[in-house]
């Protein structure tokens, strides 16, 4: 069955956009993409950071601090790191946009619909945090220390599998492996971080 294309030519180079297609659906679904990708990052360096100072020191307060620490830190590195990118990525297009109308004969560049740094610094923090707080809220309020390490793990598992499962229907890809890829991921840092530091923290200790 024959398919209506829409041909759009760009510096001489022509790509074809099927109609019906909306770009606004897609901008969000890459948007949607993103934050899980963020939040799967806070979770899963939080817990293997909980994890790892867990392995070498029970105490709750010491396991909460790391993974607070961990939260912010990471939360302000997504931001800088993510504000840097789409700046970069914004100063190339605009500067794109300017040598296009200076061929056709000057004008304003009109800049509706390009990506805002600043909120995309926001939205990769504020991903980061939401993932990290699994694991800090799975802990917060049990002092038995073996108890914490298996509910921070199954708060961990629970969150990596909707993490995993919502990212693949929002790509369009299998969700069970999806899913397992992500899960398996997550409990290999965990437990690689737990037994190093197991290992080295027990000797220094």
């Amino acid at each position: 069955m024959a398919r209506n294309d829409t041909k759009l030519t760009i510096d001489g180079i022509e790509d074809s956009v099927p109609k019906g297609d909306d770009p606004n659906n897609s901008q969000r679904g890459q948007w949607l993409r993103a934050a899980i990708l963020g939040a799967n990052d806070g979770l899963v360096s939080t817990a293997s950071l909980m994890m790892g100072v867990g392995a070498v020191k029970p105490d709750a307060k010491a396991m909460l601090l790391s993974g607070f620490a961990g939260l912010v830190a990471g939360a302000c590195s997504m931001a800088i790191g993510e504000f840097v990118s789409v700046y970069s990525q914004l100063d190339i297009e605009v500067a794109q946009m300017k040598r296009e109308q200076r061929i056709k004969g000057g004008g304003e560049v009109e800049q509706d619909g390009l990506p805002s740094p600043v909120q995309a610094a926001a939205a990769s923090a504020l991903a980061f945090s939401a993932g990290a707080m699994v694991p800090l809220l799975a802990a917060g309020f049990i002092s038995s220390y073996k108890v914490r390490l298996g509910v921070v793990a199954a708060a961990a598992t629970v969150a990596l599998v909707v993490f995993g499962s919502v990212g693949a229907l929002l790509g369009r890809a299998p969700v069970v492996r999806s899913a397992v890829r992500v899960l398996v991921g997550g409990w290999m840092a965990m437990a690689v971080t737990f037994a190093v530091m197991k290992i080295f923290g027990s000797t220094a200790m």
